[in-house]
């Protein structure tokens, strides 16, 4: 027979039990503690007659295969962890724990279609963690649970995030490393409250622009991906005090590795009538070569005066960061002398040049260079 373990919590914004100790300031819960106990099946008598008084069960370590639904009945539990078990799903009776506010399942068997179709009616729960178990899919059930502060689920093998995610708009913590996303929605953007961002070891290679929303953001880590360029608008993230970036090839070809396609024929014509201010119109043109001419963009190099259309030069700019890190950012240029013979020509030595390093490879490039890149 397991006693009930009487634990003193205290109200604070970081406390997943904050609303109930909120009431009185501090409050003593009464804790299950189960967890290495070599169960394989629930204690359902564990705690017969005095399950209202229960707030808390620590179930993880064991060796569980369900949950039963007669969960139902510690009606004031607020904590349920049932990690590190063989659960492959959640009874629907879970739905009844009107008080539950944190339920940890990570490292069990859990697929997409383990959780019940109701739960996001789960009224209070403010963290979840589904982490180290093989979804495939992102729980849109948890989309719909407008209380959830934090949700883990790292090390899965979820493919997308749904654009339901904007429905969170209480969300702080969001982790999805170590899953098979190939890309971040716009609607991730709109969460106003998120202040840890976690899509690493992933498969992304791009960044939103649409991350500069997120206001609140102070962590957001973005290693080992594939990610080969970022938006220059995220160096006006005010908040953001932790980038990482390392294992991406932005990071380990930074210095030397831009691309370069000789302007076609067509092309070195647009340019000529642009840069020497050659005027035309509609009667002298197509209105497709108009477009062409139309769609022209300045060299970012302030020394130049020239234009590009399709062929350009990839080339990485530093840009100061949270004044301490120099942050490298991509930028367009109309040709490869807009890189070495006028770098020299920037302020602040934004531009590295061709010298700065002999390989391509993060091992390879000198560590001063590299302490310029916050690198997590």
């Amino acid at each position: 027979m397991c006693r009930l373990r009487f634990v003193m919590e205290h109200s604070g914004p970081s406390d997943i039990r904050g609303g109930v100790a909120a009431a009185v300031g501090s409050v003593q819960l009464a804790k299950a503690v189960l967890s290495r106990k070599q169960l394989s099946d629930f204690p359902e008598d564990e705690f017969s007659g005095q399950e209202h008084k229960v707030n808390i069960i620590d179930l993880s370590r064991n060796s569980l295969s369900s949950i039963p639904g007669t969960i139902s009945v510690y009606t004031n539990l607020i904590e349920l962890d049932i990690s590190n078990n063989r659960i492959s799903g959640i009874p629907d009776e879970i739905v009844a724990l009107k008080h539950l506010r944190s339920l940890i399942c990570k490292n069990n068997q859990f697929e997409t279609n383990s959780l019940p179709k109701d739960f996001g009616k789960c009224v209070s729960l403010e963290t979840v963690n589904f982490s180290g178990n093989t979804m495939l899919d992102f729980p849109m059930q948890l989309t719909e649970i407008q209380t959830l502060k934090a949700a883990y689920l790292g090390g899965n093998r979820i493919r997308q995030i749904p654009t339901a995610i904007q429905n969170l708009q209480r969300l702080e913590r969001l982790y999805l490393g170590g899953n098979q996303l190939t890309s971040i929605p716009l609607e991730l953007g709109s969460l106003p409250r998120l202040a840890c961002l976690v899509l690493s070891d992933n498969r992304i290679e791009t960044v939103p622009s649409e991350l500069v929303n997120l206001r609140s953001l102070k962590s957001l880590s973005l290693h080992n991906n594939r990610i080969t360029t970022l938006p220059p608008q995220i160096i006006s993230l005010g908040d953001l005090c932790e980038l990482s970036l390392r294992g991406n090839p932005l990071v380990v070809r930074f210095v030397r590795d831009f691309t370069w396609q000789p302007p076609s024929l067509l092309e070195l014509a647009g340019r000529a009538i642009k840069n020497r201010g050659i005027a035309y119109t509609a009667e002298d043109l197509p209105l497709s070569l108009i477009d062409y001419l139309d769609s022209a963009r300045h060299c970012l190099n302030p020394k130049c005066s020239g234009v590009y259309f399709s062929s350009r030069v990839e080339h990485i700019k530093f840009v100061d960061f949270c004044g301490k890190y120099r942050l490298p950012l991509m930028q367009y240029l109309c040709s490869p002398s807009c890189t070495s013979s006028s770098s020299g020509n920037y302020s602040s030595s934004s531009y590295t040049s061709s010298s700065d390093t002999e390989s391509d490879e993060e091992a390879a490039v000198p560590s001063n260079k590299m302490k310029k890149v916050l690198l997590g």
